[in-house]
């Protein structure tokens, strides 16, 4: 799936020029945390996030922010004083997967999507993400998660899936990740039933290790120490 699937397409942006109240009140009204900054022809410039906000102003100054003197004083700050310059963007062409280890790799909350000029297009943020792989895996619809340890051979994950699907079980997804076991991988299927004690009996006859996964990712955790 690409991000332009799953990106916000109604950007909120600011200009580098505008006071910091404008940005602050752009953010409640909207219930945004990030403001692209855009100059000439809607290219990306920058971005200004409610964390840079908080730091430029000092707590003292914000709690008397309405009164004449102080509301002058803070009218000095613009955008374009705490503002990321040249932040990290993403193109249409990015798929979320790229989009959520570049987000993990850099920390940054959210990207602007632009095109091959630089215009901006969207914006993409964690809350997105989380939408877009919501939808992904399926896991909207009420399910029950499995953790189904196997040996690393070709034709393991086809004989899961048909033993389940011989129980007229339907799948939300199915994920494969590493297992700290040399030759082994652990296998989580979603499935979209409650109902799945003699599903666990047939596999576990059929020679397969069921795991917790709560406790499959904490035992992952300790072995990364």
């Amino acid at each position: 799936m690409f991000v332009s699937q799953s990106m916000t397409r109604e950007v909120i942006a600011i200009n580098k020029d505008a006071d910091i109240f404008e940005a602050k009140d752009k953010m409640t009204k909207h219930r945004i945390r990030h403001l692209p900054v855009v100059g000439k022809d809607n290219r990306i410039i920058g971005i200004v996030s409610d964390r840079d906000i908080r730091s430029a102003l000092p707590c003292s100054l914000l709690k008397d922010y309405d009164t004449g003197k102080t509301r002058e004083k803070l009218l000095e700050f613009k955008i374009k004083d705490i503002m990321i310059i040249d932040p990290f963007t993403i193109s249409l062409s990015y798929t979320i997967q790229d989009a959520l280890m570049l987000m993990q790799k850099t920390r940054v909350g959210a990207f602007p999507v632009v095109d091959k000029q630089g215009r901006i297009k969207g914006i993409i943020s964690t809350r997105d993400l989380l939408r877009a792989f919501i939808n992904v895996l399926g896991i909207e619809e009420s399910g029950t998660l499995l953790c189904i340890i196997v040996e690393e051979k070709i034709g393991q994950l086809k004989k899961i899936v048909d033993a389940i699907t011989e129980e007229n079980i339907s799948f939300g997804s199915v994920l494969v990740a590493r297992y700290w076991d040399e030759g082994k991988k652990a296998v989580f299927p979603y499935l979209l039933t409650k109902k799945v004690s003699h599903v666990k009996r047939k596999l576990k006859k059929m020679g397969y290790t069921l795991l917790d996964p709560t406790e499959w990712y904490i035992d992952q955790l300790s072995q990364d120490k």
